[in-house]
C-alpha cells in the first residue's frame, strides 16, 4: 500500500457544507488548509448521495449569506433543471478553485497522533487509490456530523439528551438517557406524461393503508421530501448505521409502493426517480466546548460578546422512536427571533488545537435541536476556518483567539458577508471619510456597517439603471479595491410547484414544466466603476456584465479623486439595490 505524508497548517476532517466552508473560508485567508471527506462527493447530507435540502433561519430577511449564500447563487445561474450532478459539481467547483486548499475526496480518518493535548496528524485511508494519507497540522477541525476525532483523541463528548434540570430546559427529557434523533433516507419521485407501474421488491416494507401513516403526510409534490421516514434514535446512531440502513431501504421502498398501488395517491403518471442508499443523519456525537449552548439561550435571542453565527431554525425535536413512533414525529417550537452562537461552543475544552462546526457542536439535545440544519452549520464552518486562519497567523490556539482576536475574527465574518445579530461591519478608511453622494435617493446606508435589511431599517441605496453613487475622496489617492454587496433577495422563494416556498438549493421532486432556477431577479448584473480624471472627466476603468452574485469584491490599480457606481441591468427587477458599496485604497 502506499504511505504518502503532507504538511499542511489547517485540516478539515469532513466535507458536509460545515467542512466545505471551513476549509474554503481558511484558504482563502490564505494558510495551506487539507479537505479530508470519506465520500465522492461534498455536502453531505446535501449531496447527490442523500438530498436533504439546506435549511436555515426562518424569518423575513434572515436568509444565511457568506458562502452558502455563493453556493446557492452560483447554482441558481449553473443549474436551472435542478439536475443533483451539476450540484455536486458546485459544491466541489468551490473546493477545486482554492489554490490553497487540498483535497482528499473517499479518504477516512481512522486514527491519529497525539502530543499531549494537541493533535499533531490524522491518517485517513483512501480506498480508491489504496493509499494512506497523513496530515500534519497546527490546527483542526472536526466537521465530520458524527466527530469521529472525538474517541480518537480524547476530546470530551456527549450522546444522547440531557435531563431537563442540568440546563433549566422544558423542552428536556426528565431523565437523561443515550436516545437521539434518527436518521433517513430519502425518495425522489419524477412526473412523466403517461401512466407508470411500479413493481416493489420482494423486501419492501408492507403498508396497506393510510391509517399506518398517521400524522405523516405522504403527499410526494410540492416541498414533501419523506423526512419522517426515521430510524435509529432509540439504538446507537453510529455503530447501528448498516443495519439501520436496510432497514430504511424497505421503508422507502414499501412508502413508495404504497403511494402508488394503495389507494388514489395521485400517483399514475409519477415513477421513482432515486432512492437514498446512504442515510442522512441528524444526531449522534456532540462535542464539549467552553460553552454549551442551551434551550433558554436559543429563545431569548441568545446575545454573546464572541457571537460569530446566528441560528432561526425552529427548536426541531423528532422523536428517539421515529417511524415506528405512532404520535407525532417531531415537534416543532418556533424561534421567536433569530440568536447568536457563540464562538466558545465551536472549539474543544480539552484539545487544544481541536475546532469543530456541523451537527456536532457544543450543545444540549435540545439546543442541537436547532442549530443543526446546513444553513446554519454552513455559518458555523465559515466562522471556524476564518478562526483557525487567526490561530495560525497569531500562533496561538482555538481558545486563545476567542480570548485575543474575537473582534477581528467578528469583522472578517462580515467582510465575507456574514451576518452576525448586533454587530456593525467597520468601514474601510477611505470610504468612511470621503463624501458620499448619488444621482437620488440617500447613499449614506451604503456605509452603515449592515449588509441587509434589519428589522425596519433597509440598510441599502435604490435606484434607477443608469443612477449612480460616488466617492469623493478630496484629493487624489491611490486606490486598489471595491466591496459591494447586491441584493440577492433574502426572501425569495421557488417557482412553479413550490412557489409558495423559500427558494430551496434544489427540488424533493420533478414535476413535468417546472420552471427553471434562475438569479434572482433583484441582483445587479451588469455594471461599471469609473474614476474621474484631472480634467473633470469620467472614464471606466471597470464593467462586469453577467453578475449574478450578491457579494462583489474587484481589484485594479487606479489613482483618482472620486469614483462611482452605476448599476445597469438587472436579472428582471425594474430598480437596482445596493446593500454595500466601498472604495480601499493602498
Amino acid at each position: 500500500m502506499k504511505e504518502l505524508n503532507h504538511q499542511v497548517d489547517f485540516c478539515v476532517v469532513g466535507g458536509g457544507m460545515s467542512g466545505l466552508c471551513a476549509a474554503v473560508a481558511a484558504a482563502r485567508q490564505g494558510i495551506r488548509t487539507a479537505l479530508l471527506h470519506d465520500r465522492p462527493v461534498l455536502g453531505g447530507n446535501a449531496s447527490s448521495e442523500i438530498r436533504m435540502w439546506i435549511c436555515g433561519a426562518e424569518g423575513a430577511n434572515h436568509r444565511e449569506t457568506g458562502l452558502v449564500e455563493e453556493v446557492s447563487l452560483e447554482n441558481n445561474y449553473r443549474n436551472p433543471g435542478s439536475n443533483f450532478s451539476i450540484w455536486d459539481s458546485v459544491l466541489y467547483q468551490l473546493a477545486r478553485e482554492e489554490k490553497n486548499l487540498t483535497l482528499f475526496l473517499n479518504c477516512s480518518v481512522n486514527s491519529l497522533e497525539m502530543s499531549g493535548n494537541r493533535i499533531v496528524s490524522v491518517r485517513g485511508w483512501q480506498g480508491t487509490a489504496e493509499t494512506w494519507h497523513t496530515i500534519r497540522a497546527e490546527v483542526f477541525a472536526d466537521c465530520s456530523g458524527d466527530s469521529i476525532l472525538a474517541p480518537l483523541s480524547g476530546a470530551d463528548f456527549r450522546i444522547g439528551r440531557e435531563a431537563a434540570e442540568e440546563f433549566g430546559e422544558s423542552l428536556a427529557h426528565e431523565v437523561a438517557d443515550r436516545k437521539t434523533m434518527g436518521m433517513s433516507c430519502l425518495i425522489q419521485a419524477r412526473e412523466t406524461d403517461s401512466p407508470k407501474e411500479f413493481i416493489a421488491p420482494r423486501w419492501a416494507k408492507k403498508i396497506s393503508s393510510d391509517s399506518e401513516l398517521a400524522h405523516r403526510g405522504h403527499d410526494f409534490r410540492g416541498t414533501s421530501n419523506f423526512w419522517w421516514m426515521e430510524l435509529g434514535g432509540e439504538v446507537d446512531s453510529i455503530h447501528d448505521t448498516e443495519t439501520l440502513r436496510d432497514e430504511l431501504v424497505a421503508l422507502a421502498f414499501g412508502v413508495w409502493d404504497h403511494i402508488k398501488n394503495q389507494g388514489e395517491h395521485g400517483a399514475d403518471n409519477w415513477e421513482l426517480e432515486w432512492v437514498g442508499f446512504l442515510p442522512g443523519k441528524r444526531e449522534s456525537r456532540r462535542y464539549l466546548g467552553d460553552h454549551i449552548l442551551a434551550e433558554k439561550e436559543i429563545l431569548s435571542r441568545g446575545e454573546f460578546t464572541d457571537v460569530v453565527a446566528y441560528g432561526g431554525w425552529p427548536i426541531d425535536d423528532h422523536h428517539p422512536g421515529g417511524f415506528y413512533y405512532s404520535g407525532p414525529p417531531n415537534r416543532n417550537i418556533h424561534i421567536p427571533e433569530v440568536y447568536g452562537i457563540p464562538y466558545r461552543s465551536l472549539y474543544s475544552r480539552n484539545i487544544d488545537n481541536l475546532l469543530f462546526a456541523g451537527r456536532n457542536i457544543s450543545a444540549t439535545h435540545i439546543g442541537i435541536s436547532s442549530t443543526r440544519v446546513m444553513a446554519t452549520c454552513s455559518i458555523m464552518g465559515q466562522a471556524v476556518g476564518i478562526a483557525a486562519a487567526l490561530a495560525v497567523k497569531n500562533a496561538c490556539n482555538p481558545r486563545g483567539v476567542y480570548q485575543h482576536h474575537i473582534k477581528e475574527l467578528q469583522q472578517l465574518l462580515l467582510q465575507d458577508d456574514c451576518y452576525l445579530p448586533g454587530i456593525k461591519r467597520e468601514i474601510a478608511r477611505i470610504s468612511a471619510g470621503a463624501r458620499l453622494s448619488s444621482s437620488c435617493g440617500d447613499a449614506e446606508a451604503l456605509r452603515n456597517g449592515l449588509d441587509r435589511p434589519v428589522g425596519a431599517a433597509e440598510n441599502s441605496w435604490c435606484g434607477k439603471c443608469g443612477d449612480f453613487v460616488e466617492y469623493d475622496f478630496g484629493q487624489r489617492q491611490k486606490i486598489c479595491s471595491a466591496r459591494l454587496v447586491f441584493d440577492s433577495d433574502l426572501n425569495r422563494k421557488g417557482r412553479g410547484s413550490v412557489s409558495h416556498h423559500w427558494e430551496k438549493n434544489i427540488l424533493s421532486n420533478f414535476p413535468l414544466h417546472q420552471p427553471p432556477r434562475r438569479p434572482p431577479e433583484t441582483l445587479v448584473k451588469s455594471f461599471r466603476l469609473e474614476a474621474r480624471q484631472s480634467d473633470g472627466t469620467w472614464q471606466e476603468f471597470y464593467r462586469e456584465d453577467n453578475n449574478y452574485q450578491r457579494l462583489v469584491r474587484v481589484n485594479f490599480a487606479v489613482e483618482t479623486d472620486a469614483v462611482r457606481l452605476i448599476p445597469e441591468s438587472t436579472w428582471g427587477a425594474e430598480e437596482c439595490r445596493v446593500f454595500a458599496f466601498e472604495i480601499g485604497d493602498f
